[in-house]
């Protein structure tokens, strides 16, 4: 009894084990994820409104049909992207994807409290990369990371009623990520080196 009690015990370890690492695994190995799905329709570091989704056809799967829904494929391999996206009236809210489609930063109309969201978005290395003047947290001015060079950023208005919904795409297709010059470290110049100094001419003495 105790033999057999140890063999489903095992078995129930060995099962979790395998299912925990197909969970992980396999948004890696997919590939039809999001970022496939709207490469065909969307363009670089420039936002498109999502047609509304139906309930036999969506672009991408889970869509809230309450939502207008507005998609930037953004590269950040050539430098940082200015994000500038007016808020509607109901709700809106701007979220951020990795390359794998895992969400890594989100905000909304009430946490950004004005009527624009704006913020920068650049990779690590751009960052350390940015003049010291330059690198300050301000209320103005916000700077999010992004943990690969390529991902989404996804703006969502809420329809309220469906007489709305041409008010909720025209505030989500307003939104704009701009490609910014890339940033260059800057080095300081060398120093020059001086030249060493001409030894003095010293009289020969005359032997006698």
């Amino acid at each position: 009894m105790i033999r057999w009690l140890l063999w489903l015990l095992a078995g129930l370890i060995l099962g979790g084990v395998v299912h925990f690492a197909t969970i992980l695994l396999l948004p890696r190995t997919a590939t039809r994820d999001a970022y496939a799905r709207l490469t065909p329709i969307t363009r670089v570091n420039a936002f498109t409104l999502l047609p509304a989704p139906q309930p036999d056809q969506a672009v991408v799967p889970f869509m809230d049909p309450a939502f207008a829904t507005a998609v930037c494929r953004y590269d950040l391999s050539k430098g940082s992207v200015k994000l500038t996206a007016p808020v509607s009236q109901a709700y809106t809210s701007v979220t951020f994807y990795n390359r794998r489609g895992i969400a890594y930063y989100a905000i909304n109309d009430r946490a950004a409290g004005r009527r624009t969201v704006e913020l920068d978005l650049m990779t690590p290395a751009q960052r350390e990369a940015m003049p010291d003047e330059e690198d300050v947290t301000r209320a103005d001015r916000l700077i999010v990371e992004s943990p690969t060079p390529a991902g989404l950023i996804v703006v969502r208005a809420l329809i309220p009623e469906p007489a709305l919904q041409g008010m909720a795409n025209a505030a989500v297709s307003a939104a704009q990520c701009k490609a910014q010059a890339e940033i260059v470290p800057q080095v300081a110049p060398p120093k020059p080196v001086s030249a060493p100094p001409k030894p003095e001419n010293v009289p020969r003495r005359r032997r006698l």
